[in-house]
C-alpha cells in the first residue's frame, strides 16, 4: 500500500540522516489533530478522546515528524483495536519533558515483545495480525530519538497498550503564558 511504501521511505530517509528534524516550539495538539484529520476514515469506528492539560507547554518539535509519530500510533491502534473501542490520547508536562501517551483496549503486546515491537521489520505474534511491514514504530523510534526523547510500550491493566513517549522542554522553558490580568 501507499502507507507501507511511505513508510520505508521515510525510513530510508532517518538511517541516512536525510530527513533533518527542524524543531521549532509548537503546541503538540497541532500534531495531534492533523494527524486525527488525516486519519479521520480509518478511525471512524473507534471513539478517540484527546485530554491535554490547559498549561502544557508548547514543545520543541518537527510538527511534520511528530504528525508521522500519531499517524503510526493512531494506525496501529485502529488496526489492532475492535470497533467501537476507546483510543485515548493524552500527555502530562513534567520539569524537563512532556510525556505523551496514545492508549488503546486492544490485545497489548505480547509479553516480552515490548522492546521487539520497535525493531525494523518486527511483525507481532498475535494471531489474526493487522497487515503491514513493521516500520511504524520503528519510524516512531527514530522520529522520538531524533528529538532527544524515548519511547516505549506498557500492557495496559484490564487489557490494551500504552505506548508512551518522552520530548525534552527547552532550558529555562515556561508553559504557555497565563490571560494577563492587569489593575486598572
Amino acid at each position: 500500500t501507499s502507507r507501507q511504501v511511505a513508510n520505508l521511505l521515510e525510513m530510508t530517509r532517518l538511517e541516512s540522516g536525510a530527513a533533518r528534524v527542524r524543531k521549532e516550539l509548537c503546541p503538540i495538539e497541532e500534531a495531534i489533530e492533523s494527524a486525527l484529520a488525516r486519519l479521520e476514515k480509518q478511525l471512524s469506528r473507534h471513539h478517540v478522546s484527546v485530554g491535554l492539560p490547559a498549561d502544557l507547554p508548547a514543545i520543541p518539535l518537527d510538527v511534520l515528524l511528530m504528525e508521522q509519530v500519531f499517524i503510526n500510533l493512531l494506525e496501529n491502534a485502529a488496526k489492532y483495536t475492535p470497533p467501537g473501542s476507546e483510543i485515548e490520547i493524552s500527555a502530562a508536562a513534567g520539569k524537563r519533558e512532556v510525556t505523551v501517551e496514545v492508549a488503546d483496549r486492544g490485545p497489548g503486546v505480547t509479553p516480552g515483545d515490548e522492546q521487539k515491537v520497535f525493531e525494523k521489520f518486527y511483525r507481532g505474534r498475535l494471531p489474526g495480525s493487522a497487515p503491514g511491514v513493521g516500520l511504524g514504530l520503528t519510524i516512531c523510534r527514530a522520529v522520538i530519538e531524533a528529538h532527544g526523547g524515548r519511547i516505549w510500550v506498557e500492557n495496559r491493566a484490564g487489557g490494551g497498550a500504552a505506548f508512551r513517549f518522552t520530548l525534552p522542554l527547552e532550558k529555562g522553558q515556561e508553559t504557555f503564558p497565563k490571560a494577563a490580568t492587569k489593575e486598572v
